[in-house]
């Protein structure tokens, strides 16, 4: 038993090791470029470093407080998470529903599913180029269908009123393509005898859907809600577009208009501690969820 035990041992130090070895690649460039600047930030968010000066005083958590209590600060956080939300309830709900309607379709998926898809992979600059052309108060066409219909046309964009709106609008837009994919996949794997036993017993539609699929199919619908939330509430560069200009910069939600609040006045160490309050929500979430990430990314299905 002793020698089996050791031998036991030996292979399972020998299968931890080749499982490290092969994980090896991909954790450098996490830690290089991802977990040590958190630490490090996390460190300096607690001191008053400047990044000029060789002299670096402990502060504690004096740059959180004084961040909590600015009022930019406090409005920005507000803006993000009213985006954060705004942005992942349309997208989860329309991507489900657009993908539910693509499940029950027989021809023509491949072309709509591209088509739909589209949106997502298409770069950023060109996102803006053609949206900004669409937001234009004077010639857009928004503003011009809606006068078609009767109804007064808006700044969008260029109105502090009006710009958080569009910011959801082009988020929401873009970001369908990606949920509806990754929801046809986990609808596709719930066993098609149940689906076929719930017809046959004259279940309807809408009942087969939330005591069938979405039971079997959760894990898929909560890894897909989590990985919206994470890259809205981190979203950078369309905050970066849209919110530019010096009278919208309060309304700019996500990473961008924490660190803005900041970075004209020298605050560094602040800036730090604002990234480090940015990325908690993201911590937070996958710590606590991530056996539901697990499973929806390898399966989706709810065994």
């Amino acid at each position: 038993k002793g020698k089996k035990r050791a031998v036991k041992e030996k292979y399972s130090r020998k299968e931890n090791m080749m499982g490290f070895l092969f994980i090896l690649p991909a954790m450098i460039p996490l830690l290089v470029f991802w977990i040590i600047p958190i630490i490090w930030s996390g460190g300096l968010s607690f001191t008053d470093w400047d990044m000029m000066s060789e002299n670096i005083h402990f502060m504690g958590l004096k740059n959180y407080t004084s961040l909590l209590k600015d009022p930019n600060f406090g409005k920005v956080l507000w803006n993000t998470l009213v985006f954060a939300l705004g942005s992942t309830v349309p997208s989860i709900v329309i991507g489900l529903l657009v993908a539910l309607a693509m499940n029950g379709a027989r021809r023509g998926t491949g072309i709509y599913r591209t088509v739909i898809f589209a949106p997502y992979i298409t770069p950023m600059v060109a996102v803006s180029v053609v949206w900004s052309w669409i937001f234009e108060p004077r010639v857009g066409i928004l503003n011009f269908v809606l006068e078609l219909f009767g109804l007064p046309g808006s700044q969008w964009t260029q109105s502090s009123e009006t710009a958080m709106l569009s910011v959801l609008i082009v988020t929401v837009w873009k970001s369908i393509g990606w949920t509806m994919i990754f929801y046809m996949e986990a609808i596709r794997k719930v066993p098609q005898n149940l689906l076929e036993a719930a017809a046959i017993d004259g279940c309807p539609p809408m009942r087969t859907f939330w005591k069938i699929m979405f039971p079997m199919a959760q894990s898929g619908i909560v890894t897909v809600t989590i990985f919206n939330f994470i890259n809205i509430w981190n979203e950078y560069f369309l905050s970066l577009i849209f919110a530019s200009s010096d009278k919208l910069k309060p309304v700019a939600p996500g990473l961008y208009g924490m660190i803005n609040s900041m970075k004209y006045t020298g605050d560094w160490a602040g800036m730090f501690a604002a990234v480090i309050i940015v990325f908690l929500p993201t911590f937070i979430l996958y710590i606590f969820l991530s056996e539901k990430i697990i499973g929806g990314v390898t399966g989706g299905i709810k065994g």
